[in-house]
């Protein structure tokens, strides 16, 4: 049975900090990998999960940038791997999986959002596609045996609200025929996150192995925002005047401490035991929004803040982009 999605609820909120989901929280016995894990909400995450006691590793692309981000968190285990580079990501896995660890929470934080040229990897793949959505899949699926060996693993895709602007567009996923719209391609990446989620948990359940997707919040300052306009920042209300910050969480708008919140919880909390393939959002379940088809939206629509539009976990989507996804990147079935 597929867990509902509605909210639970889980008695957190919007003003919720990592650090409050952990309180109290025991997990040196959990080893946790986190992508994207040097910077922002993933450099969050990384620090509330060593205080509560696991061993987190950070793949990255860049490892002395990632060292310096990392020098003032004791703990974090940084080691090489770039997302749009499958040999890269194969030689990380097979590293791990070398030692013979279980690994227990999987936070694929990792991404790029609105790149303003059309850009693409050596595969020919639109870059946003092939590193929130395709570089995680394959990281998964090396990384599969280990997940199963942990009996009780969770993979938890930090997607975003942005998922509006764009369905996964099968006929044409990179770009090849239509214009290039920056945040059509950044909305079809996370509705492919949250579609990812969907179609893992329903293959690894069995195994042990759930899957998350959520909306961290709107959060200025973690780098992912590099190439968003001024204007469209200050047209969604996310900086005052002076163009600072606006903290305003019922709004969506929030620190980074409030930001890796549900992440955190979609991969610890034990209010999630038993359930998987759902997005989350104000660390909580959030709720289905039931839109007609064809409808998006843009940026300076802020018509809906809260709640997942029901093609993004639509589960024949979900199954129809587990095999793309597989085909594209040469993938075989999952085997523990």
């Amino acid at each position: 049975m597929r867990t509902p999605q509605a909210p639970i609820p889980s008695g957190f909120d919007a003003f919720t900090t990592a650090a409050d989901v952990l309180r109290g929280v025991d997990l040196r016995d959990k080893t946790a990998i986190v992508t994207g894990g040097y910077s922002g909400l993933g450099r969050e995450t990384v620090r509330v999960l060593l205080l509560a006691g696991a061993r987190v590793i950070v793949p990255t692309r860049d490892v002395p940038r990632a060292k310096a981000a990392l020098a003032h968190i004791d703990g974090a285990d940084v080691q090489p791997m770039d997302l749009l580079d499958p040999a890269s990501i194969d030689a990380f896995a097979a590293r791990f999986l070398a030692t013979e660890q279980p690994l227990h929470l999987l936070v694929n934080s990792a991404g790029i959002m609105a790149l303003p040229e059309l850009t693409r990897d050596a595969r020919g793949f639109e870059a946003q596609f092939a590193t929130n959505h395709l570089g995680h899949v394959q990281l998964v699926a090396k990384l599969w045996p280990a997940l199963c060996r942990a009996q009780g693993a969770r993979v938890v895709s930090v997607s975003s609200l942005g998922h509006r602007f764009s369905p996964v567009v099968f006929d044409d996923l990179h770009y090849q025929r239509r214009p290039y719209d920056p945040f059509g391609a950044y909305g079809q990446s996370k509705t492919a996150n949250i579609l990812f989620a969907v179609a893992l948990d329903e293959r690894g359940k069995d195994h042990g192995v759930r899957a998350f997707s959520l909306h961290p919040g709107s959060i200025v300052g973690t780098g992912l925002d590099r190439h968003v306009p001024i204007a469209a920042l200050e047209a969604v209300g996310m900086l005052d005047a002076d163009g600072k910050p606006i903290i305003a969480p019922t709004k969506g708008f929030k620190t980074v401490e409030q930001g890796a919140a549900t992440q955190v919880w979609c991969a610890t909390s034990p209010q999630l035991a038993g359930k998987g393939g759902v997005y989350c959002e104000n660390v909580d379940i959030a709720p289905l929004r039931v839109v007609p088809p064809g409808t998006t939206f843009a940026i300076r629509d802020a018509s809906i803040i809260t709640g997942v539009l029901d093609y993004a976990v639509d589960p024949e989507a979900a199954a129809h982009l587990w095999e793309v996804s597989r085909a594209l990147l040469g993938l075989g079935d999952l085997e523990a």
